[in-house]
């Protein structure tokens, strides 16, 4: 339960002003048909973490001892920092928009997430909780938790809330998992 919720939470404040926001933006305002598109960055975001987060496990069952905990607590302290990097607007395919909301949320949302804030983070969260399907299926609850409201909602809520303060929430969450991972190693 620990895996899942961490991971819902985690991932949730990190996507706050996450480019897969913008393009979320972008996707309503294009096709203004919500429903397809909250299943097109489902589906994309389960397959995506899915594969992530297996590997992520995978990695875990080779890579262990005291040298790769230490690994894992400093990558989650670099990510607290890298959540604090604003992400800038992507432009979307205008090719795929003859494919309809699903498909072209689906193949640009797949495209987004490829190296993205979210991958490392479920890639790590796997590692750290080794469970696969809690991780993917928080990573994936914590996506939707972050853009349905912004699908729903458009430019709206964007326009008054303080993005800073989600990054830094996001920053202080993965840095509290780094450090108590590396006091977990010192002190066993």
């Amino acid at each position: 339960m620990d895996a899942f919720l961490f991971s819902a939470l985690a991932v949730a404040i990190a996507e706050v002003g996450d480019k897969t926001q913008l393009l979320s933006l972008l996707l309503i305002a294009k096709f203004r048909k919500p429903w397809p598109i909250i299943f097109g960055v489902t589906l994309a975001t389960l397959l995506n973490h899915a594969v992530t987060a297996y590997l992520g496990g995978w990695l875990s069952t080779f890579l262990s001892g005291p040298w790769f905990q230490g690994v894992i607590a400093l990558s989650f302290l670099a990510m607290a920092l890298w959540v604090l990097i604003p992400d800038t607007q992507d432009d979307s395919d205008g090719r795929l928009v003859k494919y309809g909301a699903f498909l072209t949320t689906l193949v640009l949302f797949s495209l987004a997430e490829i190296g993205d804030k979210t991958q490392v983070a479920t890639l790590m969260l796997a590692v750290r909780f080794e469970s696969v399907v809690a991780v993917t299926l928080g990573t994936t609850l914590g996506m939707l938790l972050a853009n349905v409201p912004v699908i729903f909602a458009g430019d709206w809520a964007l326009k008054r809330l303080r993005l800073e303060w989600f990054r830094w929430a996001a920053a202080f969450l993965f840095a509290s998992m780094g450090v108590w991972m590396l006091l977990h190693l010192l002190w066993s």
